[in-house]
């Protein structure tokens, strides 16, 4: 097999994979994402933003302009290195080669950034309440694309939606 057949083999294979585990890769728009890290939600330096798959990291490095520290959650390796190769050795900037399902978010996190398939939406919900039950305080999700079925959002820009997680007592 020539070389390049086994590059195009490890591209689709690293970018087909990560589908049956979340969503697939679309390029964020940044302007899209500057108006729902300012409009919607207004992100400051004191906000932890976790993003759930983070793909090339545009939505962490916004969100690091704004001052707040930046967590990313990427399955395919060739996307957490990109992130990483962009953050330019940010310091605010942390991109993780990691399933966001598997493993429990930092208790610090205040907002959490998705790009949510309709299949995952409940999923999205149980995950972010267990989160907030467990730590005893409220967190934000800003969602683009497809909306929460059980929650209203508190507010809509465009594509984005933003949600209030509170602790149930």
């Amino acid at each position: 097999m020539p070389w390049w057949m086994a590059v195009v083999f490890l591209v689709v294979l690293l970018f087909g994979l990560v589908v049956f585990r979340g969503a697939p890769y679309v390029p964020s728009h940044r302007r899209f994402v500057r108006l729902a890290l300012t409009k919607l939600y207004k992100l400051s330096s004191g906000d932890v933003l976790l993003d759930m798959g983070s793909g090339d990291g545009v939505v962490l490095r916004l969100a690091a302009e704004r001052g707040a520290r930046a967590i990313g959650y990427e399955l395919n390796p060739a996307l957490v290195m990109m992130s990483r190769l962009l953050a330019r050795g940010n310091k605010k900037i942390q991109t993780r080669l990691a399933d966001f399902w598997l493993i429990d978010l930092p208790i610090e996190t205040t907002v959490v950034y998705a790009f949510v398939v309709t299949r995952d939406v409940a999923k999205l919900e149980r995950k972010m309440q267990a989160s907030v039950d467990a730590w005893g305080h409220s967190v934000w999700l800003i969602t683009y694309g497809a909306q929460l079925k059980s929650k209203q959002p508190t507010e809509i820009l465009h594509a984005h939606s933003l949600y209030l997680f509170e602790p149930e007592k």
